[in-house]
């Protein structure tokens, strides 16, 4: 067994190793009173932490109890078993990533990207394709070799697939920052179920999702290519995107 098969037991850290030692935050549907505050304890009891200690109780409204609660926990992960689904493709920069097009497919590219459903939030998305980027890695309107369409906010799945059709879009990247009850998933879904009604699409559309609650698994699972999380840079997406496309043979 190699060093980096070996069995890796792991509890949260706190002031010393394998204490368990975890903070936690909730609000409970109660008055402030010392009842509330048992109840709270009694809440981090059942969910396996020893010790428990309520740190804040604070009033948030007549009927209603903030709490941040500390406890040790009794359980264990074994780090070496998980397996996580990620992204593998080599990272370029926004040079390399224009070469690589130049090289490798010889013409450019088509992005359609937006925020699905009525969602408004544009932050993400911006950081994405304004030719600005984000943290000194520029947007995909600033590359030479992507013809880059940022529809903005409030897109219906509707309009988006009529753009990607219209536009031949060889990727198309969707975000939705709205996630009260889960409404992202349905809306991301949708979007899949309406391109697969769309043999007019290109056959290899990448299909690319993200938002600050998607995960790579998730979008898997919900037929995207790839999801991308908080603090993804655009030569990041464009990398992954560009290398998927090639082992497509998109010329």
């Amino acid at each position: 067994m190699g060093e980096t098969d070996k069995i890796m037991i792991i509890k949260p850290y706190g002031d010393r190793e394998n204490d368990g030692a975890v903070q936690m935050s909730f609000t409970l549907p109660v008055k402030a009173s010392p009842e509330a505050r048992e109840a709270a304890v009694q809440l981090v009891q059942k969910m396996g932490f020893e010790r428990a200690l309520v740190a804040t109780m604070e009033a948030i409204d007549p009927n209603f109890t903030f709490f941040v609660v500390y406890g040790s926990t009794t359980h264990t992960i074994d780090f070496s078993s998980i397996v996580v689904p990620k992204l593998e493709n080599p990272l370029m920069n926004f040079d390399e990533v224009n070469e690589f097009i130049k090289t490798k497919i010889g013409r450019k590219l088509v992005f359609v990207g937006g925020c699905i459903g009525y969602d408004a939030h544009t932050v993400g998305i911006d950081a994405i394709f304004n030719p600005k980027g984000v943290a000194h890695d520029w947007g995909f309107e600033r590359y030479p070799w992507l013809s880059a369409h940022n529809l903005r906010a409030q897109v219906s799945c509707e309009e988006f697939v009529k753009k990607v059709v219209d536009l031949k879009a060889d990727a198309v990247l969707v975000s939705r920052i709205v996630t009260q009850g889960d409404e992202h998933v349905g809306e991301f879904k949708k979007l899949i179920d309406k391109l697969k009604e769309t043999p007019e699409a290109q056959p290899h559309l990448m299909k690319i999702c993200g938002g600050p609650r998607v995960t790579h698994r998730e979008a898997l699972s919900w037929g995207y290519d790839a999801g991308f999380g908080p603090g993804t840079k655009p030569s990041e997406v464009a990398s992954f995107i560009v290398h998927q496309l090639v082992k497509r043979n998109v010329r």
